[in-house]
């Protein structure tokens, strides 16, 4: 067995649900390898993905701690034991403390279902549609303490057509999460990324 290439990141991933942002991180080189995918639900599909990727998971439900903080001091210790260089959240569908979000400042990301800063929290589709607005989209960025509010590394946009529903609009934006995600990993994983203040500066690529 050859040893494992310490030039490339440490990824951990949460999830939620199916996971399928987490199994576009999967399909493409990022520049960093996926060491781990947690959960906050037992029975998510996208813990299954990993497995049979060979991928190491683990599952902490929420409904085990008193508070957010307990769980996400609980969720802390579990992704430390993976030394993981990088975390993403992946459709994580939890509000974390300053507990978990300190705890990996700098080196904490998640792709969001709207152009940002509109529509941050939740049913953003449906809210976008209600709005009236042209294009909608994705967003990638670091997490801060105030939610979705952390600085943009990237975005991707789509047309609202008048015969979209929540589900169509859904499911153009996934297609833009499944490519702008990935895209954002590989940026952190070489380097690339300067964040000053909100701005998100990216470096030319080494020899670019």
């Amino acid at each position: 067995m050859s040893a494992p290439d310490r030039s490339r990141k440490r990824i951990a991933v949460l999830i939620s649900g199916r996971g399928s942002n987490m199994a576009a991180l999967l399909r493409n080189d990022c520049g960093g390898d996926v060491v781990v995918v947690g959960s906050n639900k037992a029975d998510a599909k996208g813990l299954d993905v990993a497995r049979d990727a060979g991928i190491a998971t683990f599952a902490i439900s929420h409904r085990d701690y008193a508070n957010r903080e307990a769980f996400d001091a609980a969720l802390v210790t579990a992704l430390n034991e993976f030394q993981p260089d990088l975390v993403v959240l992946a459709g994580f569908m939890r509000i974390l403390t300053p507990v978990f979000v300190n705890a990996f400042a700098g080196r904490l990301i998640n792709i969001h279902p709207s152009l940002l800063p509109s529509f941050p929290g939740l049913d953003t589709h449906e809210r976008a549609l209600a709005d009236g607005v042209k294009l909608h989209g994705c967003t990638v960025h670091f997490v801060t303490p105030e939610l979705d509010r952390g600085p943009i590394i990237a975005q991707a946009a789509v047309q609202v057509d008048d015969e979209d529903t929540p589900d169509t609009l859904a499911a153009k934006v996934l297609t833009q999460e499944h490519q702008i995600l990935p895209y954002a990993v590989r940026l952190f994983c070489e380097g690339r990324l300067a964040v000053e203040g909100l701005r998100v500066r990216t470096r030319p690529a080494r020899g670019g």
